[in-house]
């Protein structure tokens, strides 16, 4: 029974993290009025799932990571209930923020929620110095680096021409180009912390289940993003073509470089970051939506944390 509710419950992480995420690759495109929300979204779910795909291949090494290897004792985590735990915390605090129409981090989720069930499941034998180094530090600097990026991205594009107010078919082409690789970037980096979930499911191939993870992810997407997709492309700040050639190019650069080398990014906030950072330079800003975003970041953690805990609780009475 449990192996079966652990299945289930990464199958739901998957899928509110497509519903929550598979948009922000393309955000730019939709906001600039490059293309429909639609369009938008079908091109990046279709790069989204093959940077799942493709990450079977070539970003094992964040499986570990969220495995909860060195993070927790490793008696723990070879427990199914644990897993589900994990699961069930990430998923839920993702389908919340979903609704909500926030754009959070499914890698925040997933870290929360280790360290409630972990603190809860190991009487509170949790090594936070590891959570710092590999999990936090990342993801605290990626959305400033993003930020920084991306207005100077802008600044550097606009007076060379390549970052015009209008659409031409060349920007258009190049703004697709960059959208889907940021799109497949996080479909790299995101898949495998699934994944790990799925570690303690018997007889399940790896390539399998990346699969199953990358199928989940672009159904959440096609099905449930409406919301994140109007946050995101519409509400965090008001941009022209240029401007959203030069944000979707600082998140690509940034995500697949952090792919490549197995740093636990958040799209999100790379995403958000390079769009602000685009805002911030053009006086566009719209602080509000984005000082609700960043609440929506502070309280992911916690909130998953007592998530993972309760359903620690609850799970291990099975």
């Amino acid at each position: 029974m449990l192996i079966a509710l652990l299945f289930l419950a990464a199958c739901f992480v998957a899928f509110t993290n497509g519903a929550n995420a598979n948009f922000k690759g393309v955000a730019s495109q939709y906001g600039s009025g490059t293309t429909t929300l639609r369009t938008a979204l079908y091109w990046g779910t279709a790069t989204t799932f093959a940077g799942s795909l493709a990450a079977a291949f070539l970003s094992h090494g964040l499986i570990n990571r969220f495995g909860g290897r060195g993070l927790v004792p490793e008696s723990l985590i070879q427990t199914p209930h644990f897993l589900v735990a994990v699961a069930l915390g990430a998923a839920a605090t993702s389908f919340l923020a979903t609704r909500f129409g926030f754009p959070v981090s499914t890698t925040h989720a997933l870290v929360g929620a280790l360290c409630g069930a972990g603190l809860v499941g190991s009487g509170s034998d949790v090594h936070f110095e590891v959570l710092g180094k590999l999990f936090l530090a990342p993801l605290f600097f990626s959305p400033v680096i993003a930020a920084v990026m991306g207005g100077v991205m802008y600044l550097v594009m606009r007076p060379l021409r390549l970052a015009p107010d209008h659409r031409t078919r060349t920007l258009d082409t190049l703004h697709f180009i960059s959208s889907g690789a940021a799109s497949f970037a996080r479909g790299l980096n995101d898949t495998p912390k699934m994944v790990a979930l799925l570690a303690a499911v018997p007889n399940l191939p790896v390539t399998w289940g990346f699969a199953v993870i990358a199928v989940l992810i672009a159904l959440g997407g096609l099905l449930d993003a409406d919301r994140v997709a109007e946050t995101l492309g519409k509400k965090v700040t008001a941009m022209n073509p240029g401007q959203g050639l030069a944000a979707s190019i600082a998140t690509a650069t940034l995500v697949t470089t952090a792919s490549l080398h197995q740093f636990p990014v958040s799209t999100t906030h790379v995403s958000v970051g390079a769009l602000l950072g685009i805002g911030v330079t053009t006086r566009q800003a719209k602080w509000k939506t984005v000082v609700e975003i960043m609440l929506a970041w502070v309280s992911t953690v916690p909130c998953a944390a007592a998530l993972g805990a309760m359903f620690y609780l609850l799970v291990s009475r099975l």
